[in-house]
């Protein structure tokens, strides 16, 4: 292992960092995380703070979880390696699919098809979703309906679906044929309310206008996180996503899942699509399923699709599509010991609890602190979005956001912003000791801003 002083003095020098801007990480190089335990991460300086991001969304049962670096150890030594494309499988793959089975039970899930991440769990989904449509006789359904502020990942299918024009603008043309509706937002939207059952009415009474237009035998899917993530965690009204799902199935349109965040527990329910009472069509899942110890993900997939897949003698139905480590035996392992540890702990219960927590600390600032416009949340994703004039909803200054984040830093906590916005998904094992200091550091950070 290098030295402290050479990470340091090659920090950002000889890489570019995802979602950032090179030329800025050089001038102001990235925290060295160096080590982790439990909840908390330390810094190459030495200073251990709450982890108040999880990592990405994803260190669900923290950063000491035993059972999954055992598995993965195990497994290493066992078979580190082998591909499942046709004709050979592993071991902890297959059992891992009885477990997911299993666990996805209630939202109609009975396959998957594994993958190495978010991104690929969703690129695997749009291309089932066409592929669908074509078993089933209908070629011309290739069309995308998502939402703005969506966030569904990287690759080319995902960028295009993306609603954010960061992910979007440097890399267009993107893939045709994809379409956005308004997010259900009720701070921010075009509709001139903050009634959410009203935004979803006309949202989706947008969509049936758009499917008229566009002709329902064009369109293959929609896609939606179950709360939006990255965009800003945007809490739908509880009844658009049912909205959508009836929109869909008046339609033969699927409804896909952006699930890669919400699944496991982070919501408050065990998945995102259940806690709204939704069966989607697929499921996309990545993140929480190996407690972000191993790359790995799975698209779920419903009843309705595998009779049309299994039945089929089409050359059509042999699926053209998988990654080199699509069924990797180490990240399957993992996934097993880490599916078995997160209903164990029933980390769903703990979330919705410390989120009711949490999201009250959030309400509080928010009448103590002019920079904070909004907060919101539901479970263990919660965002403040600060704002340079209340009354206007003006964003504020990038200088204050980075305020806001350095000093709570400072005093303890990493907490993640994306524009104006202040997030945080913590592992879903905090303590409502740590709830407390997540709302302390902020105080201090928000303080420091004005």
């Amino acid at each position: 292992m290098a030295d402290n002083n050479f990470l340091t003095a090659h920090n950002a020098r000889h890489m570019w960092h995802a979602m950032a801007n090179a030329g800025e990480m050089r001038e102001k190089p990235p925290q060295i995380i160096n080590a982790a335990k439990g909840v908390e991460i330390t810094d190459i300086e030495g200073h251990t703070v709450l982890d108040a991001v999880g990592g990405l969304w994803n260190v669900n049962l923290g950063y000491s979880c035993e059972p999954v670096k055992k598995a993965i150890r195990d497994q290493l030594d066992a078979l580190p390696y082998y591909s499942t494309f046709r004709g050979t499988s592993n071991a902890p793959l297959i059992e891992l699919s009885v477990e997911l089975a299993e666990f996805f039970r209630p939202d109609g899930m009975t396959r998957s098809f594994f993958t190495s991440g978010g991104s690929d769990s969703i690129e695997s989904a749009l291309r089932l979703a066409r592929q669908y449509h074509k078993l089933k006789g209908q070629p011309e359904r290739t069309k995308f309906y998502s939402l703005k502020k969506g966030y569904h990942g990287t690759h080319f299918g995902g960028a295009s679906i993306n609603g954010n024009s960061n992910f979007r603008r440097a890399y267009e043309p993107l893939l045709p044929g994809t379409y956005h509706l308004p997010a259900p937002w009720d701070y921010r939207n075009p509709f001139d309310t903050t009634d959410g059952a009203v935004i979803a009415k006309r949202i989706s009474a947008q969509f049936e206008d758009e499917i008229a237009f566009q002709g329902a035998d064009t369109i293959a899917a929609f896609i939606m996180e179950p709360v939006l993530g990255a965009g800003g965690v945007i809490v739908p009204h509880d009844s658009f996503m049912p909205l959508m799902r009836s929109i869909c199935d008046k339609h033969g349109i699927l409804l896909i899942a952006d699930e890669v965040i919400t699944a496991f527990g982070r919501t408050g329910a065990w998945t995102g699509s259940r806690g709204w009472g939704v069966q989607p069509d697929m499921m996309c899942t990545a993140k929480a399923i190996t407690n972000g110890y191993y790359p790995f993900g799975a698209v779920m997939i419903h009843d309705k699709l595998v009779e049309a897949f299994e039945s089929s003698k089409s050359p059509l139905a042999s699926i053209g599509h998988g990654y080199t480590y699509s069924g990797h035996p180490v990240g399957a392992a993992a996934a097993i010991a880490c599916l078995a540890e997160t209903k164990r702990l029933k980390v769903n219960e703990n979330a919705a609890a410390r989120g009711v927590e949490l999201l009250a600390g959030l309400h509080d600032l928010s009448t103590r602190h002019e920079l904070v416009g909004n907060a919101r949340g539901k479970g263990l994703m919660c965002a403040l979005e600060l704002v340079s004039d209340r009354a206007k909803k003006s964003p504020a200054a990038k200088d204050a956001v980075q305020k806001v984040q350095d000093v709570a830093y400072k005093n303890g906590v990493m907490i993640r912003t994306s524009g104006s916005n202040i997030i945080m998904s913590p592992p879903l094992i905090v303590t409502r000791k740590d709830i407390q200091r997540i709302i302390s550091a902020l105080d201090a950070g928000l303080t420091a801003a004005q």
